[in-house]
């Protein structure tokens, strides 16, 4: 990896947080309560970009410095597992148990689910 490169993949990192930062506050203003759903969509949104980021890169269709920069870079700094995982145990504390276990499971299972989407797209594109 040349030093360009790594520099590209740190500020495409600090695009994707960035605009994690904006798409949550924009979902925080537009909805009612306390139900974690800007961090749902953009962990959703992401896995999907990434699974088709990586499956357009497995069929050779995408450069691999490409893949580092978009996949690596922008989506590594736009999802957040760590900010999941704490909504998740808040909902918990706040005794709030169903919603604690949609934002767990849901999080994993449509996560998952769309990566798989992402990728097969890629992969046949």
């Amino acid at each position: 990896m040349t030093p360009w490169l790594f520099l590209a993949i740190a500020a495409s990192g600090g695009i994707g947080a960035a605009l994690r930062f904006l798409i949550d506050g924009l979902i925080r203003t537009r909805t009612i309560g306390s139900y974690p759903f800007g961090t749902m969509l953009i962990n959703v949104t992401g896995s999907f970009f990434l699974g088709l980021v990586t499956g357009l890169a497995a069929t050779a269709a995408l450069p691999e410095d490409l893949r580092l920069l978009v996949g690596t870079g922008l989506l590594g700094g736009y999802t957040t597992f760590s900010t999941a995982s704490f909504e998740t145990i808040r909902l918990a504390q706040d005794k709030r148990t169903i919603a604690a276990a949609t934002n767990g499971i849901g999080t994993l299972v449509l996560t998952v689910g769309a990566a798989a989407v992402g990728y097969t797209l890629g992969a046949v594109l």
